[in-house]
């Protein structure tokens, strides 16, 4: 018979427990035995969902105490110097200082996980010497089976993803430490193995990226000494987000069983199995359950699927799986009370895709007419979703098609623009401004819950806001800020705030899902096509402009971004539905400026985590994601500046893509990375407006005046000074007043000093 298999489940509790109870500790609120005793409890209760639910395989250690690569790390011992550590198991104070810093010392960097909106901690292996400091998976293990009696799968990052995501070493230093790292592994699988565990997990998700002949040689080296030392032990070699590269080597590895993706690398990996078969000796983890997204299962086409891998691989080798760990998906669809019962009933989220993990396993074992009917009515309510109005509107598909007959191209090139605005605006050489939002306090977050639940009128509401906006407005004047923001206190979230004023959209109520650490979105859903109303921003901009001779801008989220942070519908092309939301957009700039607002800055620090993991499919991606930019930016005049922001991403993929988008003006994280995107720049020119952030805003330290100068000097080596912006790396929404204040301050002082160098930089032409 078939298996069910979970391959991971959400860390952050049906009601943000695991959320709460990290900011409780990391506030000393709570001590750390209580901090333990709470973290363990939400662990065992989502072990016992899956085990009611009659789930076969239960994954065991893919609860983390903030993200699984910095939990792989610590179990390492692989600290960076700058943090306290003496060896032994990492203590909570070195864990949380790599993930968020410390007054003496920036936290490591922080990027995303391959093409998620899920953001991990990167290994920084530089001058650290590995030792194995705690069994993670044998605790976890242990822990499962006595506590819930659950026979449970270890799960642990594989040691080439591990490499690669890390960094610290050059690449020519790779196989001195797999030779130093490997032995680890081996020890950790020895001990499951002495333990009595059957089936453990190793997660590899880097095959489905480029693999070259010496990264295939590695796996093969690798898979062979973890064989070798511990022979009774069962591996998974679970893989996710894409078709695998090299299909036939990677099934021919010494393991017991190969999880592959039916989902995001359904055709990729069907056509490689079809090609070069299945070991008839191995176990297949089919992944036909989208871990990814919201929709329903079509539970009658994965039949279908199942019964073509059937050839490849009979029941008794066949474990019916997610297509990915459900951490990216929110717990649970009950309590969703507010939306359309058409909408409602097309959704399943964790708990739902355990339900249907279990209700597949039975239909591929059992072919009753009970399990049929059964499966068409379940199907059924998924597909009414499809005969909605919302989704078949004809003006909003005319628009789009009409305003794309013509090339989205603004009517001057960069370096005319550039004179007009310069002319405009008068900027002085390095010139300061801040990415958009500021700290949304207690009283912000209060004050919203009380209008949103009636207590408070909107007029009471509406001039909360504009005090704040006040308030801010002569904070930044007094700061010494070139160009003004309005804080964007009415705004719940950058991306909810446009969705609920645009229609298309729906929102959940407990739809919440972890970005990175205890940072939880709630990711709207966009669920038909999506159309202008009235203006959403016009009226805290032009107020906030009203209050100052400073340029003030205009800050919308782009429309890759919003798609990036969406859960989108599944029946239309994702390019189709950017180009609904640059429409809708465009609408937006346009009422901007017509409103006098001459800076507009447009965000995409989603662009990169959409990028393809195949590189045959990225060009495609990168064009159709910078004409949507372009549509929703290119009509306005030559004066008015056009800004953009991005964070997190590697730069050097998306270089001639983010020229092509051709914005006056681009921000770009690069505090957190210690500045390494900036050598991207010293070997791509970018001849256009740009700030690298010179300060890390997800850590609560406030950094020194010499660090940011440090960063400014170093990439005023590659860029044009009179190019050059000084700002942070992102939004202050989650930061204290007291800290963003100060930190603010160091920033003006580093552009007082940087001014003073490059005083001698021409200002005024391009």
């Amino acid at each position: 018979m078939a298996k069910s298999g979970a391959i991971g489940y959400p860390r952050i509790g049906a009601d943000r427990e695991w959320k709460k109870a990290l900011e409780a500790y990391w506030a000393g609120k709570i001590e750390e035995p209580e901090f333990h005793s709470r973290l363990r409890e939400i662990r065992l209760d989502h072990l016992r969902k899956q085990q009611r639910r009659g789930i076969d395989f239960i994954a065991v250690n893919d609860f983390s105490y903030y993200d699984h690569v910095l939990d792989t790390a610590a179990m390492f011992g692989l600290v960076p110097s700058r943090f306290p550590y003496e060896g032994g198991v990492v203590p909570l104070s070195a864990y949380y200082g790599m993930a968020r810093g410390t007054k003496d010392a920036a936290a490591c960097e922080m990027t995303k996980w391959f093409n998620t909106n899920y953001h991990y901690i990167v290994p920084e292996l530089d001058g650290a010497s590995p030792a194995l400091t705690e069994n993670k998976p044998l605790l976890a293990y242990r822990e499962a089976k006595e506590t819930l009696g659950i026979e449970g799968r270890p799960a642990l990052l594989g040691p080439l993803t591990f490499l690669k995501l890390s960094k610290g070493y050059a690449p020519e230093d790779i196989d001195r430490w797999l030779d130093r790292l490997v032995p680890l592994y081996v020890q950790v699988l020895r001990e499951l193995e002495a333990e009595g565990v059957d089936w453990v997990q190793i997660d590899e998700p880097i095959v489905v990226e480029a693999l070259d002949d010496a990264d295939t040689e590695r796996l093969k080296s690798i898979y062979a000494a973890f064989a070798a030392a511990a022979p009774k032990l069962n591996v998974m070699l679970q893989t996710y987000f894409e078709s695998v590269e090299r299909y036939a080597d990677i099934v021919a590895l010494p393991v017991q069983g190969i999880g592959l993706d039916f989902v995001h690398g359904r055709s990729g990996n069907l056509a490689a199995m079809r090609a070069h078969g299945f070991p008839a000796d191995k176990t297949l983890g089919a992944g036909v359950i989208d871990g990814r997204g919201i929709w329903k299962t079509p539970l009658r086409d994965r039949l279908a699927l199942l019964d073509a891998l059937a050839e490849f691989a009979p029941q008794g080798r066949l474990v019916v799986q997610p297509s990915c760990s459900l951490l990216h998906v929110p717990i649970s669809v009950d309590g969703e009370t507010r939306l359309p019962a058409e909408l409602r009933d097309a959704l399943a989220f964790a708990d739902e895709k355990l339900d249907e993990l279990a209700r597949l396993t039975k239909a591929v074992s059992e072919r009753s007419p009970q399990v049929e009917a059964e499966l068409s009515d379940y199907d059924r309510a998924a597909a009414a979703l499809e005969r909605s109005g919302a989704r078949r509107r004809a003006d909003v598909r005319r628009a789009v098609a009409a305003i794309r007959e013509t090339e989205a191209r603004r009517s001057r090139p960069f370096s005319e623009r550039y004179a007009a605005q310069q002319a405009r605006w008068r900027l002085p050489l390095l010139p300061t401004t801040t990415i958009g939002s500021f700290p949304q306090s207690a009283d912000v977050r209060k004050a919203r819950s009380k209008f949103r639940g009636g207590e408070w009128s909107r007029e009471r509401y509406e001039r909360f806001i504009r005090e704040h906006i006040e308030r801010w407005i002569k904070l930044q004047e007094d700061i010494g800020l070139d160009v003004l923001v309005h804080g964007e206190f009415e705004r719940t979230d950058m991306v909810e705030f446009f969705g609920e004023k645009l229609e298309g959209f729906a929102f959940t109520q407990n739809g919440w899902v972890q970005s990175y650490g205890s940072r939880c979105v709630k990711p709207p859903i966009i669920f038909g096509d999506v159309a202008f109303r009235q203006a959403m921003t016009v009226e805290e901009t032009t107020y906030a402009q009203s209050l100052t001779a400073r340029p003030v801008k205009g800050m919308l989220t782009g429309p890759i971004t919003i798609l990036n942070w969406s859960f989108v519908r599944d029946d239309l092309e994702r390019k189709e539905v950017a180009y609904q939301l640059a429409y809708a957009l465009r609408q937006e700039v346009e009422a901007l400026e017509r409103a006098g607002i001459g800076m507009i800055q447009v965000d995409e620090p989603a662009i990169r985590e959409g990028l393809p993991l195949k590189a045959k499919d990225r060009f495609e991606y990168a064009a159709w994601a910078v004409e949507a930019f372009r549509l929703a930016t290119c009509t306005v005049k030559d004066e008015t500046q056009i800004h953009t922001h991005m964070c997190y991403c590697e730069f050097h993929h998306m270089i001639d893509a983010i020229k092509a988008m051709d914005a006056d003006v681009i921000s770009i994280e690069t505090s957190r990375s210690h500045g390494e995107m900036i050598l991207s720049l010293e070997t791509n020119t970018y001849e256009q407006g740009i700030g690298l952030g010179v300060y890390d805003i997800h850590s609560p330290r406030v950094p020194a005046v010499r660090e940011m100068t440090d960063l400014i000097d170093r990439a005023l080596r590659a860029l044009d000074p009179k190019l050059f912006w000084i700002n942070p790396d992102c939004g202050l929404k989650t930061r204290g007043l007291e800290e963003t204040v100060e930190s603010l301050r160091h920033m003006i002082e580093a552009a007082r000093i940087a001014r003073a160098k490059y005083a001698a930089a021409p200002v005024g032409g391009a």
